[in-house]
């Protein structure tokens, strides 16, 4: 989480009424508690008026009023779009974690536009991706983050099977297909696979440099030669 995140999460946590220790402040928010701390002292610093103590807990003075999020309606709308579209064409990971930022823009609004997030007629359906596909899809997307190989086993089109160790630099959507972008050693060359023929993966501890994202410019590099003819 980003600092200037972390800050706003507390502000919130510590208008909510109650006092609330650094040890369950440290908690919510998944850091040590000195860094609590540590926010908080630069809260205060920065002129939020933060009641307590170390040892003892914090809130906010009475009367102060955190300023509101505001947002047009259209943005709302954008926002839960958005979310729509994760919790039913992603992972259950990112479908939770769209839920969760929900709730949160949710709990900052101003009470008059809370039920703008209930009102929209966009909507999503959430039969397209293939459960297996979503188990995939979180284990694709993890491998990715941590830019670990990846040994699969792919069947194509034609029935034909395979077994691969790739290194997964990418996941697109394509309104009905996720697809994995990917460094195949079987093939020595980039390939695309589909996420929903993909029968079984494990992750591996070897690791790969994906350089930054240089290594995912270089397969869209080769995808537009490809297409392209060059």
């Amino acid at each position: 989480m980003r600092r200037a995140d972390r800050l706003f999460r507390l502000v919130l946590l510590l208008g909510g009424g109650r006092v609330l220790t650094a040890r369950a402040l440290a908690a919510e928010l998944e850091v040590c508690e000195r860094t609590i701390y540590r926010d908080v002292a630069d809260l205060v610093a920065s002129g939020v008026p933060v009641d307590g103590a170390a040892g003892v807990g914090y809130r906010l003075r009475r009367g102060y009023q955190v300023p509101p999020l505001m947002f047009t309606p259209e943005e709302l709308e954008a926002l839960l779009l958005g979310a729509q579209v994760v919790r039913s064409w992603a992972d259950a990971g990112l479908g939770a974690a769209a839920e969760r930022a929900l709730a949160k823009v949710e709990a900052a609004l101003p009470v008059a536009l809370r039920p703008q997030l209930t009102r929209s007629a966009l909507i999503v359906p959430d039969f397209h991706v293939p459960e297996q596909a979503r188990i995939a899809l979180g284990e694709l997307r993890r491998a990715i983050g941590a830019t670990c190989k990846l040994r699969l086993d792919y069947r194509r089109a034609d029935g034909e099977a395979s077994r691969r160790t790739v290194r997964p630099l990418g996941l697109f959507y394509w309104g009905r297909v996720w697809t994995l972008a990917a460094w195949c050693e079987l093939r020595g060359s980039y390939r695309t696979f589909r996420v929903d023929r993909i029968t079984a993966l494990e992750a591996l501890a070897e690791r790969f440099d994906a350089g930054d994202g240089a290594e995912l410019r270089r397969y869209l590099a080769a995808v537009a030669c490809a297409e392209h003819g060059d």
